[in-house]
């Protein structure tokens, strides 16, 4: 398959369009997203993708990507970093460039040669990060990811359910310290270590690990979703240029459903264990008037309820956009009188599974329901 690859401007803001819907709330600041994108632009880099399949035999590929809040992703937040570091005499390293340092450490770790990257998630921050790292480096960025969406979890990956192990990694934060963890017990321990990592480094820490052969890569990645991204915010902005409604064509390229219309009326969050945590409450408008809509966050859209009963879960996809726009809104930036329209899509099937459910649906996170196929719901509803 032909390389594909953002040429300008317009390009970007389409890939992010597209990354910020399918990061369903989560997948890391957008504007930090369009920086490091602008930046490779002007810097000459090439950013572009290849299929798994046209991997070199001899290379190993590895994921990269940060692990924090996304609560903590604000100008205002990065500002009291600088502050901080300031204050305590310990400037800013690496910044956007420490996932780069962290592929470095762990293929000097790990004694292999890294020739790939494939993103972890689809996010306007996390997915352009290995992008922008892979150019760089000079080596190809993989047409997929290992979750189809953005998650807040490694137990919500293609990786973890099939047993492949997330050690050995390097991490390496904005201030310039670098670990290797060798070994982790459980791949939730994994994750907790992270994200307290990220906590210690007041706000995010980045990993370069997953080693995958160049033969494994392919047999793991949900794949095409870098393509996909690109063209579903390609459709939106060109729908709502042409005056057509860029909700009703996001619903048409992600094959899914209009959930709900409406206002957001208040939504309460906090910052707990490195990940934000809350709920955006929704009253309906025009055919929805006199309905509500509340969505649950773990950084990602997990749980929704309509007029107060379960209505729709992750691992299918929850996704919160402005209706006049198309564009997705993160959880950070969604806010009591914003516009709101909820659309879903079916999930990778590969989290459909008894133990991608285990991880991936309400009962994990601490609900006590069933997950339900978002298509039957709306056979249902419909």
């Amino acid at each position: 398959m032909p390389a594909r690859t953002l040429k300008d401007e317009q390009d970007c803001k389409d890939f992010l369009a597209g990354l910020k819907l399918l990061g369903t709330g989560g997948g890391g600041s957008p504007a930090s997203g369009m920086e490091m994108l602008a930046e490779a632009l002007a810097e000459g880099l090439e950013l572009s993708w290849i299929d798994a399949a046209d991997l070199p035999e001899d290379v190993f590929s590895c994921t990269t990507f940060g692990s924090g809040s996304i609560s903590e992703e604000t100008p205002g937040t990065l500002e009291e970093i600088h502050a901080l570091g300031k204050k305590l005499g310990i400037p800013v390293r690496y910044g956007y460039r420490a996932p780069e340092v962290a592929v470095k450490e762990l293929e000097r770790y790990a004694g292999v040669k890294i020739g790939a990257i494939v993103p972890v998630e689809l996010g306007a921050s996390n997915t352009p990060a290995p992008l922008v790292t892979a150019a760089r480096l000079g080596i190809p960025l993989v047409d997929g990811d290992y979750s189809g969406r953005a998650v807040p979890q490694d137990m919500q990956t293609t990786y973890f359910l099939k047993g492949i192990p997330t050690h050995p990694a390097a991490i390496v934060d904005w201030w310039g310290n670098v670990l290797i963890l060798k070994e982790a017990v459980t791949t939730e321990m994994g994750e907790r270590i992270g994200k307290m990592l990220g906590v210690a480094a007041y706000g995010v820490v980045y990993f370069a690990n997953m080693l995958l052969s160049a033969k494994d890569t392919p047999e793991t990645v949900v794949p095409g979703t870098l393509t996909q991204s690109l063209e579903l915010g390609r459709r939106v902005r060109q729908a709502r240029q042409a005056g057509k409604d860029p909700i009703a064509e996001a619903v048409q390229a992600l094959e899914g459903w209009e959930l709900f219309r409406g206002v957001v009326t208040g939504k309460e969050w906090e910052d707990k264990n490195g990940v934000m945590v809350g709920t955006t409450h929704i009253e309906g408008t025009d055919a929805y008037s006199g309905h509500t809509l509340d969505v649950w966050f773990l950084n990602e859209n997990h749980v929704a309820w309509l007029d107060g009963k379960p209505f729709v879960f992750s691992p299918d996809l929850i996704i919160l956009a402005n209706p006049q726009s198309g564009e997705g809104y993160t959880n950070t930036e969604i806010k009591a009188g914003d516009a709101v329209a909820a659309l879903g899509a079916k999930g990778y099937p590969l989290f459909r599974s008894e133990l991608g459910l285990k991880y991936f649906g309400p009962r994990f996170w601490g609900f006590d329901f069933d997950y339900v196929p978002i298509e039957e719901v709306m056979r249902r509803t419909g």
